[in-house]
């Protein structure tokens, strides 16, 4: 009885025949996050006769973990998973012997090679061991109508027109992305990703090959998301996704990024308030009684105009008491450094017997031991502070975190206008805030509305 790596490195064609229900799911590729000191597979599942269920099979292994690039792992299993798919779809059943299909296989593979070289064309069979000859039924269709032109042909993958799953381009596209945006940005990419597939899977199962995803495919899916939640989270799963496909494009597995084809909708997007004097008043005179580590999480975005995740980073030796800076990692650049106010200062308790390893802000106190990632870090302390104060002053959405910021800005800005020409007081406000160009900080001024002009009751 023949192995299944047999079957999976034995050429042949096979037409798809996705419309029948399928008895497997289909092959997926292990990859271990690009760690080439792991073991790489191929795995997938098969429904059991006896017990009605799909049951994982055997890894497949292969050749694959005698090569040392991701590249090479990377082109051997999508070989191997593109040919188990077509075998499965011919009838392969890892419960049943499979010899008279290996033998069918190989008989057909004769035939074609005999009618290959009566016609003298060698040329097309080395094509075909490399997966990339077209159909006869193709290549008719394209002498008879020079112009045809579609979606599938559009969106074939790019490297020899291989046949790659939706799942396994975007698994690869995940993991050329790690190494080169942040966690939270990867997570974000993973969790569409999934969104995408499990959308997928629902509502056009027949959709299993990336060559066979179209542009109307993507729209449905987008507008999808629109009925169920806003404009605005349609145009985040499309930004999203859309540096997935584009990192495929350029590393030619896809042809065509549909998702650049279609444009955003509309969104009035939802920003904080800025606090009045009194109710900011209130908020710190309340915090000094019910919650002073949330206080004091507060005083670090009021005071030293950061980020609420950008606070979630701190750890206790970023902070340098005696040359009064505070280093963390920024928006916009691996590591900022930024001065520690004197009124910061005299609000911070005694920092040097801390584990200086620890983050800064934890639940049970400043520099205790918290393994959180960094998103559930800002989320934490984002429902503390729905629950302590927004709760209990009946706050509505439109105020959160980041009004204490829009806040306390806006009260420096008014401060050196009333000395200086605005552009002066802006170029000093920019040092401070740490925006990086003047044009960011005017659009941020405009939209939380620190920039009015004085009465001009007398003009009219």
């Amino acid at each position: 009885m023949q192995s299944i790596l047999e079957f999976i490195t034995f050429e042949h064609r096979i037409e798809h025949d996705l419309e029948h229900k399928k008895q497997f799911s289909a092959p997926k590729i292990y990859n271990a996050n690009g760690d080439l000191n792991k073991r790489w597979y191929v795995y997938y599942s098969f429904r059991n006769p006896d017990s009605g269920n799909l049951t994982r099979q055997k890894n497949v292994y292969g050749i694959t973990n005698t090569f040392t690039t991701f590249e090479e792992r990377m082109y051997v299993l999508s070989t191997y998973a593109r040919n188990l798919l077509k075998l499965l779809e011919q009838g392969y059943s890892p419960y049943n012997d499979n010899t008279e299909l290996y033998q069918n296989l190989q008989q057909e593979e004769e035939k074609e090679n005999s009618v290959l070289s009566s016609n003298g064309i060698a040329t097309a069979q080395l094509q075909k061991r490399n997966g990339s000859v077209a159909t006869g039924l193709e290549q008719k269709e394209t002498t008879e109508n020079p112009n045809i032109h579609t979606e599938k042909s559009e969106n074939a993958n790019c490297n020899n027109d291989e046949t790659v799953t939706v799942e396994m381009a975007l698994q690869q596209a995940l993991s050329i992305k790690k190494n080169v945006v942040n966690e939270r940005t990867h997570a974000d990419y993973t969790y569409k990703a999934k969104h995408l597939l499990k959308w997928l899977e629902e509502n056009e199962p027949t959709v299993v090959a990336m060559e066979q995803l179209t542009k109307q495919h993507l729209n449905t899916y987008l507008n999808d998301i629109l009925g169920k939640t806003s404009a605005r989270n349609r145009n985040n799963y499309r930004i999203d996704l859309s540096s997935l496909f584009q990192t495929l494009k350029d590393n030619d597995l896809v042809a065509n990024n549909y998702l650049k084809k279609i444009p955003p909708l509309r969104s009035v997007p939802v920003r904080n308030r800025g606090f009045s004097l009194k109710e900011q008043e209130r908020i710190f005179s309340y915090l000094e009684e019910r919650d002073p580590l949330l206080l004091l999480y507060i005083k670090f975005i009021s005071y030293a105009f950061l980020r609420p995740i950008e606070a979630c980073r701190i750890k206790v030796k970023n902070v340098d008491v005696h040359n009064k800076r505070i280093r963390f990692k920024a928006k916009n650049k691996p590591y900022k450094t930024k001065i520690l106010p004197q009124l910061l200062i005299d609000a911070l308790p005694d920092l040097s017997e801390l584990p200086q390893e620890n983050v800064l802000f934890a639940p049970e106190g400043l520099g205790a031991n918290w393994e959180s990632k960094l998103a559930s870090r800002r989320d934490y302390f984002s429902k503390r502070f729905k629950e302590v104060v927004k709760n209990h002053f009946g706050f509505n959405e439109n105020y959160g975190l980041y009004s204490f910021r829009h806040t306390y800005i806006t009260k420096l800005y008014n401060e050196l206008i009333k000395e200086q020409a605005p552009f002066a007081a802006k170029s000093k406000l920019m040092l401070i805030t740490g925006h990086t160009t003047m044009t960011a900080l005017e659009k941020y001024l405009r939209t939380i509305d620190a920039e009015m002009p004085a009465d001009y009751s007398d003009m009219l």
